[in-house]
């Protein structure tokens, strides 16, 4: 634009010095190197907004692939059946649930706030949880003597913890800490539809992602590391990660230009942050039996252990939903009484009728 400017000035200049007597010419050329200058200008500005679009989209695409590869891909919304305003638990299934718990997740997490007691009349009878709750063993006392015994447990004990403290759990998980269970559902982001999605979302690493060995161009991860610029390092409990280049190579779990290891040990999951999870596949067909003959499918066991920690999470949650009800439905009454009330009151003042007698 500026160059443009420039050469019409110039030339300007030339023409007037030459002769005065040409004006016709001389406005004709000013016309045209406006009308040259204002095509570039327009040019430019039009390739000036592409530019930025496209920058906009691909700054936009970017941030999104990182925010998913960061917090993990949204989990679906799946219909809960006691998710309505006036639904109640699945008890069947909260049952299902607990067996499904019991037989495949209690290896490795607890439910610490969870009691025998608490079973009794939601998915147990008394006597089922008394018996159940007999084959385990506590440490209790001190005794008459003072010493520690082991005693058969009861309804008030709870649940079993499977590691003594958190350093053998994660000696056992190879540095992973399994989270307790008995508020999960409420203490993770779209708790239960996010809990479902994990269990039942495993999937094969794709294309670029790999188990760490080594990396697209044959190199090991450590001659990656070193190789590379180390312009920033961090670490997230899932692995380390450095920038190279183009992409981001990370240790957990990396994405893109078809850079990426899971490290051994680790499982992709796209549901669960930085995509790479200690907790391998747990939930495989035809795993367990249940006692009513269901079939234990995947997306069955998946649904049942859900709602199972649905109403740990949340045991009050029907006695709540009852009580409101119950508040909801004397208010209305209440709220009627008042309004009758209000019309019997004020028909006489909104009735009446004034006569101003002006004669006497």
């Amino acid at each position: 634009m500026a160059g443009g400017r420039l050469i019409q000035l110039l030339l300007k200049r030339n023409l007037q010095s030459q002769s005065n007597a040409l004006p016709a010419i001389s406005s004709v050329i000013s016309k045209d190197q406006d009308t040259v200058g204002s095509s570039s200008v327009k040019a430019i500005r039009a390739i000036a907004l592409l530019g930025a679009g496209a920058a906009g989209v691909l700054g936009f695409a970017t941030v999104a692939s990182a925010d998913e590869a960061e917090h993990g891909l949204a989990a679906p919304n799946y219909p809960w059946p006691h998710s309505g305003i006036l639904s109640s638990y699945d008890h069947a299934s909260i049952r299902r649930g607990h067996q499904v718990y019991q037989q495949v997740c209690a290896s490795c997490h607890s439910m610490s706030l969870i009691s025998y007691r608490d079973l009794v009349g939601v998915a147990y009878t008394e006597d089922e949880v008394k018996a159940m709750a007999a084959e385990i063993e506590v440490t209790d006392g001190p005794n008459d003597e003072g010493e520690m015994y082991a005693r058969p447990g009861k309804l008030s004990d709870r649940f079993p913890e499977p590691y003594p403290n958190e350093s053998a759990a994660r000696f056992a998980n190879g540095g992973a800490y399994p989270p307790d269970l008995s508020l999960i559902t409420k203490s993770r982001h779209n708790g239960q539809n996010y809990v479902f999605a994990l269990l039942t979302g495993y999937r094969d690493p794709p294309a670029g992602v790999s188990v760490c060995c080594w990396n697209q161009r044959g190199e090991t991860l450590e001659a990656a590391l070193n190789n590379a610029r180390w312009s920033e390092m961090e670490y997230d409990g899932v692995g380390m990660g450095v920038q190279w280049g183009w992409g981001w190579v990370q240790w957990g779990w990396g994405q893109g230009w078809g850079w990426g290891w899971i490290r051994e040990g680790l499982h992709y999951n796209p549901y669960f942050p930085g995509g790479a999870i200690a907790m391998p596949k747990m939930l495989n067909d035809g795993a367990l039996e249940y006692e009513d003959g269901t079939a234990a499918t995947e997306a069955q066991m998946g649904k049942d252990v859900v709602s199972f920690l649905s109403w740990a999470a949340e045991p009050e949650m029907e006695e709540r939903k009852l009580m409101g009800f119950k508040w909801i439905f004397v208010l209305s009454l209440a709220l009627l009484q008042a309004a009758y009330y209000r019309r019997l009151k004020w028909s006489v003042v909104k009735s009446r009728k004034i006569v101003l007698d002006v004669i006497n």
